[in-house]
């Protein structure tokens, strides 16, 4: 079946000297893979390997099977050129790792209009304002709210969160948990939106302590997660 489709580009790996395979998170069919046959060799072709760069913004025509394997993708064309996505180092290693936890968390092959449209929405966020360097935060929260996890922020006054029930609770679990000057700051990022980004005050030492509890709570509830290999980078550029 052949389909025409936004798509956002989550990961490309190499396969053999001259193609790619692609994942990418497709607006009418949810996520899937692409075999791009010699498209690291092609000159001439529809297809060009720059337009397969972590979180492009795609529009494509793709033939489907829909049987569990490599799709094909026939044409493509960039759908929102990014101004500073891929050309200012910092913003490329956020770039790198919310590619990185997008490919670890989606794992649905079906139609998600409200999660494509927010990470739409995110990444020309991004690409339109100055990086604050708790963006990844708020992303990575809200985030939850479109694969079913989102804290329950029902007793938020309590004094710890369990991040294996995603609730507040007014004493600790054997559960990990969320407490103290993390949890302060945990609260101040729950229910924002990216234009509030600079009412949150958090230095890097917090930040990087937060950002830890946040991937774990993705790692309790998304069967299979994996810790990216990009937070030791990204944690780097924030020094």
């Amino acid at each position: 079946m052949q389909v025409s489709t936004k798509a956002i580009v989550l990961s490309s790996l190499k396969y053999g000297d001259t193609s790619l395979i692609v994942k990418m998170f497709t607006e009418s069919d949810g996520l899937k893979s692409y075999l791009l046959k010699g498209v690291l060799a092609s000159k001439r072709g529809k297809l060009k390997s720059a337009y397969f760069l972590p979180l492009m913004q795609l529009d494509i025509v793709a033939s489907h099977k829909n049987k569990g394997t490599l799709e094909r993708i026939l044409e493509a064309k960039v759908s929102a050129p990014y101004k500073s996505l891929h050309t200012d180092i910092v913003k490329n290693s956020v770039v790198l790792f919310l590619a990185e936890m997008l490919g670890n968390s989606i794992q649905e092959q079906e139609k998600d209009r409200g999660l494509y449209n927010y990470l739409e929405y995110s990444l020309l966020w991004l690409d339109e304002h100055e990086l604050n360097p708790n963006f990844h935060l708020v992303f990575l929260l809200n985030l939850t709210k479109y694969l079913g996890f989102y804290p329950d922020t029902y007793f938020q006054n309590a004094s710890y969160f369990d991040l294996q029930e995603g609730n507040f609770v007014q004493t600790p679990t054997i559960n990990p948990i969320i407490r103290g000057e993390s949890l302060m700051h945990f609260k101040s990022i729950l229910g924002i939106n990216f234009d509030a980004l600079q009412t949150i005050k958090i230095n890097k030492t917090q930040r990087r302590e937060l950002l830890k509890m946040v991937i774990l709570y993705f790692q309790l509830h998304l069967h299979g997660f994996r810790k990216p290999k990009s937070l030791e980078v990204l944690n780097a550029v924030f020094e």
